[in-house]
């Protein structure tokens, strides 16, 4: 690329242990923050890993608390931070995808208490110092430091019991950190070549995951580009697309990454026309895909279309629970306090790309 006469970058402070067993090294990493009282925080399904790792800290435990769930709901955040009190946790361990992470963030949001993510998704959060929160069916994001997880342990094994559905919809979501980072306004030279990076290494192992869930090899590389794509988006500003995604979860509770799956090839095609050397960049990520498939598309949306559509994910709302009869209210929510976006956000052109979108048709450029 064309390094620009002036821009700015500011690194977030990551510290990051990769690898294939990186979970053993869970508690040399509290330890390493001076905490003696660790609250490993997961979902109701994934009660056994966060005993082990709760076993493995020992007295630097003070238990697992099992009720994260999508979205967060206020209800939710606000029980999470009395127990973390009431038990006097001085850190908190994610373990799990952007629901458990989601969760360690709602705590620190108003304790500070340091946060160490173990991901076992490809959603990116843990990435991130970005926070939300639902209520009264409206999600709230916003940015704080004190949110920003100390330490990530990225630990391929841990997504081995990812099934196929979860680990392409997973995957598409930290494609859609990268595309809209590529496009972001406070978008740099640095930002950009982790986002094509991550939307390269996504796509050429995403594939091979799904048809052999056990390639340890495809997770890690996988994994690596989730790290990317979670790093994008905790740098640069989200667009359309992210709105978009918000508003379909927190108004209407549809799941996380398979909204992002299905939303985001209409969205590129909206931004298309704003955004040409973003979207030449996504095409040629995508190319590490495309070179061995039978697709002729090579736009960045139907490039994108089309991946999603060889992981055999969901293609539409409407097979994940969005109702017709809400698009309108979802477009009414939706160009509210809009995201910056390279196109201008237009009622009329959110709710064509809705309808599009909940139709699963392959995506149309926006005039």
């Amino acid at each position: 690329c064309i390094v620009p006469p002036m821009f700015t970058y500011e690194a977030l402070p990551h510290r990051v242990v990769f690898g294939i067993g990186a979970l053993s090294q869970l508690p040399d990493e509290v330890q390493r923050l001076g905490a003696t009282a660790a609250l490993v925080l997961c979902t109701p399904n994934q009660v056994d890993i966060a005993q082990r790792a709760a076993s493995a800290l020992g007295t630097k435990s003070v238990g697992v608390y099992p009720k994260a769930i999508m979205h967060v709901p206020i209800e939710t955040a606000i029980a999470a931070r009395i127990e973390a009190r009431r038990l006097g946790a001085d850190c908190c361990v994610a373990i799990g995808g952007g629901s458990t992470t989601g969760l360690g963030k709602a705590i620190a949001l108003e304790s500070g208490l340091p946060i160490i993510g173990v991901p076992t998704t490809y959603a990116g959060s843990e990435m991130t110092p970005i926070w939300g929160l639902t209520e009264a069916g409206v999600k709230k994001t916003g940015r704080d430091r004190k949110v920003l997880p100390r330490a990530v342990i990225y630990d391929p094994l841990l997504t081995l019991t990812l099934p196929a559905l979860l680990s392409a919809t997973s995957g598409m979501n930290s494609i859609a950190h990268c595309v809209e980072a590529l496009y972001a306004p406070d978008s740099n030279p640095v930002i950009s070549m982790q986002a094509e990076e991550g939307i390269r290494a996504l796509a050429r192992s995403l594939p091979l995951v799904i048809k052999n869930l056990t390639n340890l090899d495809a997770r890690s590389d996988a994994l690596f580009g989730a790290w990317m794509g979670g790093a994008c988006l905790g740098s640069t500003q989200m667009g359309l697309h992210h709105k978009l995604c918000h508003t379909l979860g927190g108004a209407f509770n549809l799941p996380h990454a398979e909204t992002h799956t299905i939303v985001l090839p209409h969205a590129v095609a909206y931004n298309a026309a704003g955004a040409p050397g973003a979207m030449a960049r996504v095409s040629r990520a995508l190319g590490v895909w495309s070179a061995v498939t039978t697709s002729i598309a090579q736009d960045a949306a139907h490039l994108l279309y089309d991946l999603a559509f060889s992981l055999d994910a969901p293609m539409a709302l409407r097979d994940i629970g969005m109702s017709e009869r809400d698009l309108d209210l979802a477009a009414d929510i939706a160009v509210q306090s809009p995201y910056a976006n390279p196109v201008p956000v237009s009622r009329a052109g959110v709710r064509t790309l809705l309808q599009r979108a909940f139709e699963g048709t392959p995506p149309n450029t926006f005039l």
